[in-house]
């Protein structure tokens, strides 16, 4: 066979039914090669980012690994912004790009370029992704993708690159004379056996002295594939759980011990959690600073940090936050691990504090009453919540990026079994369309809901084709405030309100004519008038529909978090008193000890 063919037998052993691609000169031979498969498909896409976007989110939801095609030179750059996706994200995927032909490689020479859109993909890349090579002679093809693939699903995964020569890819080989790759058996954390043991026993000290004990559930548990697990510790601790946004599809809302999503847009309740917890186990999480907020020293200041990682870069990284105990272990190893060792806590404490959690959480939610009384456009909290309850539990809900992503992942009530997932990293704008047409041929093509922005939206556009071409179930709801709502409230807070490039200079066209070019339904609301009906309706409309959500051009994203404020004084800020009867520490903007110190504050 050739090294083409050779290439998609074992992509298809991989699990992997679609190749996402764009045919050029440099990967001709390649794409070639699917004439003569029926069992792996290319799926042509209109744009390579969007082709790298569909790879991502196909592993996410899939055979838990996903691969894109694409030729040399401007082809293959323009697969970065998704691989940098999967990078942020920790998704495995493969990414094959054509490359000219051997005898055009510039070599050790510093010519910019010999052959026709020759550039050296590889180096570009090695940034951003676990492993990138250029294949070096035919013979080596079974042991560059094994070893690619390994690095790919391994430790922290992540996606990785390669380079195929034009020449390489037509070359014959005997598949049964290859050599492989044989992995290090050794594993890429430090703390397991006895170690993991010892860690555990002293996390299991601290939460039983604790009195109010808080655990955080990160993305991290789900590349581990320690769903199931994660919720048998809940139910065995009994204490309350917050959850990053990567995290947030592990828990149901309706859980009694969740308390909501924390973070720098994170809920009042789940941040006066953090605030106030005197034990923090966080589980396959970063701690990122759009969690911790600008200042990290601020962060669950008074609480005894276990943090969980799989990453020692992660765990290392301190920038004023430092764990009490750092765990370098696969998230799934230290759940079972740490089952196998723990007891149900029963602290009257700690039930008090589950009640204090709760109380916060009903206190404060996210979709305020008067939301509900607005009589002009759609208001995006009211929508989002109603989305949620008409969705099913198995649903994938994929939000893309800015104020539409803030507005769902506030609003959205997750049910248990729901898909709820972005690329929370990198965040470009552009991901959740082609992000759900992947997801939605990963499962065989099922409905899949893509809540999207008029900005966002124009990115990748281009790929209603490829749903119109697949005849693909995809629900679009783009949240239209004819602008950058995010970047707009930005520019009110520190700009002076000078809207340059979100209100000036800005246009978006008519979304409900562009769909039906493309042959797709659309729908348009554009108040509360019969809001929930209307979305239902969307829902039951058969094939793809655009749904063209007509919103407040200056519609605020509340709560937020303003610089240098901890994540518990969430703008717009609480009266000051009310603010400190839910401190049950010290505050930070409180200088004496002990005493609640009248300040002025701007609601």
């Amino acid at each position: 066979m050739t090294v083409s063919d050779y290439i998609l037998d074992y992509l298809f052993g991989q699990g992997v039914k679609h190749v996402f691609l764009i045919t050029g000169g440099a990967i001709a031979f390649c794409v070639d090669a699917f004439s003569r498969r029926k069992d792996i498909k290319c799926v042509c896409v209109s744009h390579e980012q969007a082709g790298a976007m569909m790879a991502e989110a196909y592993s996410r939801v899939g055979p838990g690994f996903g691969a894109a095609m694409a030729t040399s030179g401007p082809g293959a750059t323009n697969l970065i912004t998704g691989m940098c996706c999967a990078w942020f994200d920790s998704i495995p995927c493969i990414y094959i790009t054509g490359q000219v032909n051997t005898d055009e490689l510039r070599g050790k020479s510093k010519v910019r370029q010999v052959g026709f859109q020759e550039t050296d993909i590889v180096e570009i890349v090695k940034p951003i992704t676990k492993y990138a090579v250029q294949l070096d002679k035919p013979e080596n093809i079974r042991y560059e993708l094994e070893k690619a693939t390994y690095i790919a699903k391994s430790g922290r995964p992540g996606p990785v690159l390669i380079d195929l020569p034009m020449n390489y890819q037509k070359a014959e080989i005997n598949f049964k004379k290859l050599h492989g790759f044989t992995p290090n058996k050794e594993k890429e954390y430090s703390d397991t056996g006895k170690l993991l043991s010892t860690k555990i026993n002293k996390c299991l000290n601290l939460l039983e002295s604790a009195k109010r004990p808080l655990l955080l559930v990160g993305g991290g548990i789900r590349l581990a594939r320690a769903e199931k697990e994660i919720l048998k510790l809940i139910t065995k601790l009994k204490i309350p759980v917050v959850t990053s946004w990567s995290g947030y599809e592990l828990v149901s809302r309706n859980n009694p011990l969740y308390v909501g999503a924390q973070g720098v847009y994170g809920e009042r309740g789940a941040n006066f959690a953090v605030a106030n917890s005197d034990f923090l186990l966080t589980i396959g999480s970063r701690l990122d600073t759009r969690q911790t907020g600008g200042k990290p020293s601020t962060y669950a200041r008074e609480a005894k940090i276990v943090m969980v990682d799989i990453d020692k870069s992660e765990l290392d990284k301190r920038r004023g936050l430092t764990p009490e105990i750092s765990i370098q272990t696969d998230a799934l190893e230290f759940i079972t691990t740490f089952l196998k060792q723990t007891t149900t806590i029963n602290n009257k404490a700690v039930s008090l504090w589950v009640k204090q959690c709760q109380s916060w959480k009903k206190r404060y939610p996210v979709v305020l009453a008067k939301y509900y009384q607005q009589k002009k456009y759609v208001n995006p909290y009211v929508f989002i919540k109603y989305l949620s309850e008409e969705l099913k539990y198995n649903d994938v809900i994929i939000p893309d990026d800015g104020g539409h992503l803030t507005w769902t992942m506030q609003a959205f009530e997750i049910k248990q079994g729901q898909r709820l997932f972005s690329a929370f990293g990198n965040s470009p704008m552009g991901y959740a369309f082609p992000a759900a047409i992947g997801a939605s041929l990963a499962l065989n093509r099922r409905r899949v809901i893509c809540i999207d922005g008029d900005g966002s939206f124009q990115i990748n556009i281009q790929e209603l084709q490829t749903v119109v071409y697949h005849k693909l179930p995809i629900k679009i709801f783009i949240l239209n405030n004819n602008g950058y709502g995010i970047i707009k409230q930005f520019q009110e807070l520190y700009l002076g309100s000078r809207y340059i490039a979100t209100g000036k200079g800005y246009s978006c066209p008519d979304f409900n004519s562009i769909s039906k070019s493309y042959g797709i339904k659309a729908v348009t609301i554009q108040d509360h008038k019969n809001l929930r009906a209307k979305i239902r309706e969307v829902l039951e409309i058969k094939g793809p529909v655009l749904c063209n959500v007509q919103i407040k051009s200056n519609q605020k994203l509340i709560p937020k978090l303003t610089f240098g404020k901890p994540i518990e004084d969430l703008s717009p800020f609480l009266p000051r008193k009310e603010f400190y009867e839910n401190m049950l520490i010290n505050p930070f903007d409180q200088r004496v000890s002990g005493d609640i110190k009248k300040i002025n504050e701007i609601n």
